[in-house]
């Protein structure tokens, strides 16, 4: 294997890289978020609730499926930390849980338009 042309640089840059990691929990924790979100039933419920809070009726009427599977989709994302729930009368209604998570699915869905360009050097 050859050795790198850019040794003191990229040694630098590799530390950097280290010192800025998370603990393991935390990427372990990161890791189970974006397992919950890449679920294409549960995706589609986020999508819809970024037009704003629904109860599970409204839910399944958005995205399809019965009201057992949107609830259990739901309470994956609830126990994730990626949906809200509250008590509204007789109702649970759902919203997205944070700005986090509105940024994270505008990125996502910003990604599906993007080209990306062969590196020539590559």
């Amino acid at each position: 294997m050859e050795g790198c042309n850019h040794e003191d640089e990229h040694a630098l840059t590799a530390s950097r890289a280290k010192q800025m990691l998370p603990s393991d929990e935390e990427v372990a924790r990161v890791c189970a978020e974006l397992k919950a979100v890449s679920d294409p039933s549960r995706l589609k419920i986020l999508l819809a609730l970024r037009q704003g809070e629904m109860c599970v009726f409204h839910v399944v009427e958005a995205v399809g499926g019965t009201q057992s599977a949107v609830s259990h989709q739901l309470r994956i994302l609830r126990d994730n930390r990626i949906v809200k729930a509250r008590r509204d009368g007789q109702n649970i209604v759902y919203s997205l849980a944070d700005a986090h998570v509105v940024a994270l699915l505008e990125l996502a869905c910003a990604h599906l338009n993007c080209i990306f360009k062969e590196n020539e050097d590559a």
